[in-house]
């Protein structure tokens, strides 16, 4: 018995594995998004096959364990921000699939449909990753999918979550069909009343024809999403049109680079050369990276700075390079100037988005980042708890020695600007991981009566996190 119980929880283990491996590979960089389909079929048998056999405390600890080191391993990158943070990010998503696991569990008990209850349930859990700290709405199935624009179309309806809704039901049916064969191949333990004669897990066999008949509600969903993706792609000559060629700019500058500020100049000499590089091909729009430009650029903080400040030399080269050029959209520092003592003093700092036009002039509107990542951009509580904050500064929980806390943007800035046909177009600028958060796309693109306000969306982002060495030195 002790052999049989060995084998099975091996055998559980290696679903997860299978299935936390799928979800890895569906995932840019690696992209093989057919996998998507099947990912979550070897965790949904694991779960159906061991209702009866494995203990639900080591239940939960198997798949808590590989449900954390799944996120450890694809987010990485949070750890160089911080360690502490990074492993709390990670259990509590974990924590998602044993909840999964056990609502599932449930389900099959109470034989809800598989392909019902493993949408709804995937579903919920791509959710529940939002509640963490403001929201964590990152490698969701529908993710998976971005290269299939056909696929995706429904979106415009139902959001990511109707696409990963899709593609759950299909992975439900699956295990369904998995079931359904193994059960005819061989029913072991059960008599001819499907009753548990042994200590075993019983599988009944399910009647033909209503298995048949949940595949075709599948195939007839899959089928249905596939028309009208090619139906609402047929309709692009009628709602889109060329707009103005853009440039976008990417450095490749490590974070750690960035955090000393010793090589501002660097930095912003190598951008420049690069939009310079770039407006040879005749761009009406350049678009640098997220906060690479590290000084602040409000002209209520410049007004206060003497001519050689950096800052305000940073501003006229970008004025300058703008000018009877391109528009110029950089992301750098923002803040509000607050005068005590006759000193001037930062009010409120932000991540922020600040346009040139070609005539070499900035414009009124900023964007400042509305969405800030937790402990990376922010520290929550930072206000109200200061001790509190200065306790995670010594035990090093927060990336940086000094207070980096920033403050959250409020307004949806729209920018505007003419193309050479002297066109108004109107745009707005999302930062770096902002594009996740359904809710703040969706305020930028549509007003409060549901009207289309803008021509396109622009996400800059800065890739520090993900800088890519070579030889020890960095990739160009």
């Amino acid at each position: 018995m002790k052999n049989i119980n060995s084998k099975q929880n091996l055998v559980f283990v290696l679903a997860l594995l299978a299935s936390a491996l799928f979800l890895s590979v569906i995932q840019a960089p690696i992209d093989l998004s057919y996998f998507a389909w099947i990912a979550y079929v070897p965790f949904i048998l694991g779960v159906y096959y061991t209702q009866e056999t494995i203990k639900t405390r080591r239940f939960f600890l198997y798949i808590l364990t590989i449900a954390s080191i799944y996120w450890a391993i694809n987010l990485y990158w949070i750890f160089p921000i911080t360690i502490i943070g990074g492993i709390i990010l990670c259990i509590y998503t974990g924590l998602l699939w044993p909840v999964l696991a056990f609502c599932l569990r449930f389900c099959i008990k109470k034989k809800v449909p598989l392909f019902i209850s493993c949408a709804i349930l995937i579903v919920g859990t791509e959710r529940m990753q939002g509640v963490f700290l403001g929201g964590f709405f990152w490698r969701f199935l529908a993710h998976s999918q971005y290269k299939n624009i056909t696929i995706i179309q429904i979106a415009d309806i139902f959001g990511a979550a109707g696409v990963s809704f899709l593609i759950a039901m299909v992975n439900g049916i699956i295990a369904e069909w998995f079931i359904f064969i193994r059960s005819r191949q061989q029913i072991v333990g059960c008599d001819t009343s499907h009753q548990i004669t042994e200590k075993k897990w019983c599988v009944t066999t399910h009647p033909t024809n209503v298995l048949l008949a949940k595949t075709g509600i599948v195939c007839i969903a899959v089928i249905a999403c596939l028309g009208y993706g090619k139906w609402r792609i047929s309709q692009e000559a009628e709602f889109v049109e060329e707009g103005p060629l853009a440039a976008s700019l990417q450095s490749n500058i490590p974070q750690s680079v960035k955090n000393n500020f010793e090589s501002e100049q660097d930095i912003f000499n190598s951008l420049l050369k690069d939009s310079n590089d770039a407006s040879k091909f005749g761009p009406e729009l350049i678009v640098w990276p997220e906060t690479m430009v590290q000084e602040i650029l409000n002209p209520e903080i410049l007004q206060y700075r003497e001519e050689s400040h950096k800052s305000k030399l940073f501003d006229y080269t970008l004025r300058q390079h703008a000018k009877d050029n391109a528009y110029i959209l950089v992301g750098a520092y923002g803040a509000t100037p607050e005068i005590r003592d006759n000193e001037v003093y930062l009010k409120e700092t932000f991540n922020s988005a600040f346009l040139y036009n070609n005539k070499g002039q900035k414009a009124i509107e900023v964007y400042n980042k509305i969405h800030l990542v937790p402990f990376g951009e922010v520290l929550p509580l930072r206000r109200k708890m200061a001790w509190f904050y200065e306790l995670l500064m010594k035990i090093n929980f927060i990336p940086y020695s000094y207070d980096y806390s920033l403050d959250f943007g409020r307004d949806y800035t729209i920018f505007a600007m003419e193309d050479e046909q002297g066109q108004e177009h109107k745009f707005s600028v999302i930062i770096c991981y902002e594009d996740t958060v359904p809710n703040i796309p969706r305020r930028f693109a549509l007003d409060e009566n549901g009207n289309k306000r803008i021509d396109w969306l622009v996400n800059i982002s800065n890739d520090g996190w993900f800088v890519k060495f070579l030889n020890n030195k960095v990739s160009p």
